[in-house]
């Protein structure tokens, strides 16, 4: 089992930037899709993005495509989520997932890290 540990979150305000990092231990990043998910307060988990193993395929949620940025360095073993433009609405605590190959669906995720959290003010 591989522990993932995100770091990055903070307190900005709107049209502000962030970057995420999550760094894995234990097992090696490499042939596995990584993802980032986020949840809201009173809300359900939601997919954010997600890159394939090589780092060449990637997939975001409507919400986010054209602000958010995820790329993964495998000789690092980290994956990053630069997050532009943020709004109101992004404030969740994000977490890192791996996952066998590129999807959308949390449930195809099996290792998760505890999260960050990332407050947007207006």
């Amino acid at each position: 089992q591989v522990q993932l540990t995100e770091s990055g979150g903070g307190l900005v305000q709107a049209g502000d930037s962030l970057r995420l990092s999550c760094a894995a231990s234990g097992r090696t990043f490499t042939g596995y899709a990584l993802g980032w998910f986020r949840q809201a307060p009173g809300k359900e988990r939601e997919f954010v993005a997600a890159i394939n193993p090589s780092g060449a395929n990637t997939e975001y949620a409507e919400s986010v495509k054209g602000r958010f940025h995820i790329s993964r360095d495998n000789a690092k073993n980290t994956v990053d989520l630069q997050m532009n433009s943020l709004t109101p609405e992004d404030t969740a605590v994000y977490r890192c997932a791996v996952g066998s190959y590129l999807s959308r669906y949390d449930a195809n995720y099996y290792d998760w890290g505890q999260g960050t959290q990332v407050t947007v003010a207006s």
